[in-house]
């Protein structure tokens, strides 16, 4: 990915954010994110990936009124940016927010000590942070056991390398003079 695509990425994702936030009044649009914008090498067509919060059934038909909204979103983009091609926009719902809450859980459950549920829970889509409470087999210090390797004593024996000779100037960008 070029430096080029890369900004307009980030241009069109502030832009977006921003046009969806303010000027789109559609009831069924939630509470939505826009978490990146992925355009093709000619500036043709534009993943927009959404993050929406809510029961899968919201956050479904939220997506939709997004894909909707997308022809007058298009359409504000031609008027704040000074693009030749502003691209067509398609909307992706981007689930890694829901896929890092069912992790943390796993962990959770994990951690009790506790065998993991085999389905995700459709309550809700994002973590509520838990302050981890310290437990007092936290701070004992076990003694090494049969099983962690034991120490090494005595002065290691250092690799030698032959000796190369460093350049003296930057070579950044350039072709070192020989």
């Amino acid at each position: 990915m070029s430096q080029r695509t890369e900004r307009v990425d980030e241009l069109l994702r502030q832009e977006i954010g921003e046009i969806v936030s303010r000027d789109i009044s559609d009831p069924r649009v939630g509470f939505v994110t826009i978490t990146s914008v992925e355009t093709s090498p000619d500036l043709r067509h534009a993943k927009v990936w959404v993050s929406v919060i809510g029961q899968p059934g919201e956050r479904d038909a939220t997506v939709a009124a997004l894909r909707r909204a997308m022809p007058f979103v298009r359409h504000e983009l031609g008027t704040r940016l000074r693009l030749k091609r502003i691209p067509d926009l398609h909307v992706q719902l981007d689930d890694t927010a829901e896929r890092g809450t069912r992790i943390l859980q796993l962990l959770t459950e994990l951690e009790r000590g506790e065998e993991p549920a085999g389905d995700t829970p459709d309550t809700e889509s994002l973590p509520t942070p838990i302050a981890r409470v310290r437990r007092p087999e936290d701070l004992v210090d076990e003694p090494p056991s049969a099983a962690t390797p034991p120490q090494r004593t005595g002065a290691r024996k250092r690799r030698t390398t032959p000796n190369r000779p460093r350049p003296t100037t930057s070579t950044r960008g350039r072709k070192r003079p020989r």
